[in-house]
């Protein structure tokens, strides 16, 4: 079973801000770690579910996609595109898609019948640096704005940030 700790990677802060981090070591969640996060949601809400996640050759630069499918017990079982992070993940019933392709939403799933589109943002976690908040503020606004730039096609629509 996967906790919050799968999901955060540390990092050392510039001195500047090492005093806002708590024990001077900035946690952050990774946009890749939320989609992951939010993946996980979805498919632990629903009986069968899928989900296909798109993350960009930056996402996965920064937070190991393949690793944290394997320790949340999925097997690749193929590749999809040319990056080695692409492709389609099985554990029993639910399938993770991993398709770094632009423009549909970092995560669209299918719950229950119904198409749910998720935009998710990163951001630093247990800082109280005025920049590092901001961040966080700026990536809501520019998740939501991305959801509202979409054409209505009836899915549910979902900002998921840190």
């Amino acid at each position: 079973m996967l906790d919050e700790m799968d999901y955060v990677t540390r990092h050392e802060p510039p001195e500047t801000r090492r005093a806002k981090a708590q024990g001077g070591v900035e946690a952050r969640l990774t946009e890749a770690a939320v989609m992951l996060a939010m993946a996980s949601y979805i498919l632990d809400s629903a009986s069968e579910a899928t989900v296909s996640i798109h993350p960009d050759g930056e996402h996965a630069k920064r937070f190991d996609i393949p690793a944290w499918l394997r320790r949340a017990g999925f097997e690749k079982r193929e590749s999809l595109g040319r990056t080695p992070y692409g492709g389609t993940y099985r554990r029993g019933l639910e399938t993770v898609v991993v398709n770094p392709r632009s423009g549909v939403g970092d995560l669209v799933g299918v719950v229950d019948g119904r198409i749910v589109v998720i935009e998710c943002k990163g951001g630093t976690i247990n800082s109280t640096h005025a920049g590092q908040l901001s961040r966080l503020r700026s990536g809501l606004c520019e998740a939501v704005g991305l959801l509202m730039a979409r054409p209505d096609d009836g899915a549910r629509e979902i900002a998921a940030v840190p």
